[in-house]
């Protein structure tokens, strides 16, 4: 395959290569398409709104975003992103990355599914956001071309992505549902974990131990 898709260079360093084959080792092929498709897609809006990003720190945020979601990275209590930012940090300093580098990084992965605050964050976790966006709900569809669009998904198929990604979601935190409270993920678990009941807010506060 190209290094080159949709103009949009695959990085090939040492530091890139060794990301990904940790996603190829422990991911799946449809969180491997995903992710790629989420960093071309990231990328192109940088491009197109002439963002200025580091293109290799992009590419490893996307490699990661949903590494939480496997069995390998996932811990027993923590938000799946939160999983993926803390192995895609560890990874990065493990390099002798910069800490302000993987500290960029985690808050990309950490923040990627928190609506009204990523998309405000420095380049590359505004352009996480973004792509995830566009590859998992069509955010600004049209702002991409269908020609540029069928570059990015010839390299990286969706394979029926749209049905297969609510489940793959859930099978990363079906034992952690608690781990959804405040986010948008509870909503998979609302519509695909039987017998799941959302923690609400409202009972948080009125039901605190306070008296008044």
């Amino acid at each position: 395959m190209s290094n080159l898709v949709a103009g949009i260079r695959i990085p090939d360093s040492t530091l890139a290569k060794s990301a990904a084959e940790l996603l190829r080792e422990h991911g799946t092929d449809l969180l491997w398409n995903h992710s790629h498709r989420v960093y071309l897609f990231g990328a192109l809006m940088g491009t197109r709104n002439n963002v200025k990003y580091d293109l290799e720190l992009l590419y490893i945020s996307a490699l990661f975003h949903d590494l939480g979601l496997t069995k390998h990275y996932s811990s027993p209590d923590k938000r799946f992103e939160v999983d993926g930012a803390n192995a895609a940090r560890d990874f990065l300093r493990s390099h002798g990355v910069p800490e302000e580098s993987a500290r960029l990084v985690w808050d990309a992965i950490a923040l990627h599914t928190t609506i009204g605050v990523a998309q405000y964050k420095e380049p590359e976790v505004a352009l996480i956001y973004s792509g995830v966006g566009y590859d998992v709900m069509g955010e600004n569809f049209d702002v991409l071309t269908e020609e540029v669009r069928n570059q990015v998904t010839l390299a990286y198929p969706r394979d029926g992505f749209k049905n297969k990604i609510l489940p793959a979601f859930l099978e990363g935190f079906a034992h952690k549902p608690e781990t959804t409270f405040g986010n948008i993920k509870a909503d998979v678990c609302a519509r695909l974990l039987p017998g799941f009941k959302r923690t609400d807010f409202c009972d948080c506060v009125l039901h605190s131990p306070w008296h008044e």
